[in-house]
């Protein structure tokens, strides 16, 4: 290559470096879309509208929340992955997609790694497990025993990575044998818990707290180690009876793959500040006692790498086998 050569090489490659920190500067100067793979009401979907409302009024600029619902999450996974690197699609996830999904499935349609560019963590959370409120069951132990007595028939319903692991974990360390039925989502399998369909979920708290309070279900542990400030009354699961027993859930934000690292920058700049603004507290996270989970671009990539290993380690052990 001669030094001519490298001279234009090293020219274009200032320009593009210029053009590109000149259009992080400018960022946003349209409309930003926040796909989310999940239904409308869920708890990412609370969480991406609450965010949205917060990034629209520090950049002037509206945010669209883009629900794409089914498969597991795929859908709004390929969706985000497909969507041009310019910033202007933001993947508002959680672990079902970008740590449980590969131990679950022979095949996905995307990377949870190289299809995307970790931009913050923006939360994490414990889950409830509940039953209908006209249940005769009352506690954990109630529970465990009614299962243990019809093995194979008592039912649990699951709309996400957080809420399917949460139940196969409560049989492995329990002994009892459950019948799981998937939904699309979380507030899908809530209805049909209402209806009586199925018998019991351990679900994320913005999806069943207003059935809680409302008297219609009635929680019987909560999945982390400490007690819930929702709802201090509630035992853990582990003080409920299964010593040691301990899953949660995190939200994260991404963008496509090949986005500039100056703008995801701006991103986690925006990202982080939405998360941490009171107008989110009270629209999310303190109704739904979600801990804010803010980091940087290379925290999060680490965060996910361990996150894969841990549900990978608990789905074996599970022994799920992929669909």
């Amino acid at each position: 290559m001669t030094l001519a050569t490298l001279s234009r090489l090293a020219v274009a490659a200032a320009c593009f470096a210029a053009a590109t920190a000149v259009h992080a500067a400018d960022f946003p100067d349209k409309p930003i879309r926040f796909v989310v793979p999940f239904a409308a009401g869920t708890a990412t979907d609370q969480l991406a509208r609450a965010l949205g409302q917060a990034v629209s009024v520090e950049t002037k600029q509206q945010v669209i929340v883009d629900n794409k619902p089914g498969a597991n999450g795929f859908i709004g996974a390929t969706e985000a992955a497909r969507a041009a690197p310019d910033g202007y699609t933001v993947f508002i996830t959680t672990n079902t997609t970008h740590a449980a999904a590969e131990h679950l499935y022979k095949k996905l349609p995307y990377d949870p790694v190289k299809d995307f560019a970790p931009i913050t963590g923006l939360g994490k959370g414990g889950q409830f497990m509940v039953v209908n409120a006209q249940s005769n069951i009352n506690s954990v132990k109630d529970f465990i025993a009614a299962a243990k007595k019809e093995p194979g028939k008592i039912s649990f319903g699951s709309g996400s990575s957080s809420s399917r692991i949460a139940g196969e974990l409560f049989q492995q360390m329990t002994g009892v044998q459950l019948l799981h039925v998937p939904y699309k989502s979380n507030t899908f399998a809530v209805t049909d818990l209402l209806g009586g369909q199925i018998q019991m979920m351990i679900t994320d708290s913005a999806t069943g707290l207003p059935h809680i309070k409302s008297g219609k279900l009635r929680a019987l542990g909560y999945s982390a180690q400490k007690r819930s400030p929702l709802l201090p009354e509630v035992p853990t699961i582990a003080e409920a009876g299964v010593p040691g027993y301990d899953i949660g859930y995190w939200f994260a934000a991404y963008a496509p793959a090949k986005t500039p690292q100056p703008v995801v920058a701006r991103l986690n700049e925006l990202l982080g500040k939405a998360a941490k603004s009171p107008a989110a507290n009270s629209a999310f996270y303190a109704a739904s006692g979600t801990e804010v989970f803010v980091t940087t671009p290379e925290e999060m990539a680490r965060f996910q790498q361990a996150e894969t290993r841990k549900w990978g380690e608990i789905i074996g052990k599970a022994g799920i086998e992929k669909e």
